[in-house]
């Protein structure tokens, strides 16, 4: 009984989190609707009995959402992605896609074949992967974790030496507008500041003839 209202909970929260995705304005507060999204589907899982994925879903979207979030607030011009914007293009496209991918989900779910109870102890599957990744695996992963943080430090130490309008150092504000921005608009100041005195002389002459 406190499992099926676990699950049911976890599914609504999940299904909640994830429509708010698409229907919050800031980007930040989208990154973490859908942590809490893949963190309930975790959740679900460990109630199946599959602990392993869902420990791996939940610790790798823990992850992969905090550094989206470090990096809008690092990089965005919108301060923090907290400012409002729209979070979804092309409407009908996105549409299109969610049901595609929901009727294509929900087929599986209901035609597939599934074991009614969890595996064997004799089955290994989980503690083959695990020796798979930490052993002849474990330099490939390293070099790839080693690649993506250079990248990353190489992307800080490039995009902080300069911003939007010059020297990062130099503080944020928008530079003076050049010489010839500020220099064009004043003949065209000077020709209708010349029309208007000349509409005040005329004007100004007319009294006077009419009250000769």
């Amino acid at each position: 009984m406190i499992t099926d209202v676990l699950s049911w909970g976890l599914a609504a929260l999940s299904l909640w989190s994830a429509w708010r995705v698409f229907r919050t304005d800031s980007m930040m507060r989208a990154a973490y609707l859908l942590l809490a999204s893949f963190a309930a589907v975790g959740a679900l899982l460990v109630l199946l009995s599959a602990e392993f994925l869902g420990l791996v879903l939940v610790l790798m979207m823990a992850g992969e959402m905090t550094i989206m979030v470090v990096f809008m607030v690092m990089f965005m011009m919108n301060p923090a992605g907290l400012n409002p914007m729209t979070m979804v293009h092309q409407h009908r496209a996105a549409v299109a896609a969610g049901i595609v991918s929901f009727a294509g989900l929900a087929l599986v779910g209901v035609a597939g074949d599934f074991p009614d109870r969890p595996a064997a102890d004799e089955v290994t599957t989980t503690s083959a992967l695990g020796f798979e990744l930490l052993g002849d695996s474990m330099l490939i992963f390293q070099s790839a974790g080693v690649t993506l943080l250079a990248t990353m430090i190489g992307a800080v130490a490039l995009t902080s030496r300069g911003g939007r309008f010059g020297d990062a150092h130099a503080g944020s504000d928008a530079p003076a507008l050049a010489p010839e921005a500020t220099a064009s608009p004043a003949p065209a100041t000077d020709a209708v500041e010349e029309g208007a005195h000349a509409a005040h002389e005329h004007d100004r002459h007319g009294a006077e003839g009419e009250a000769g």
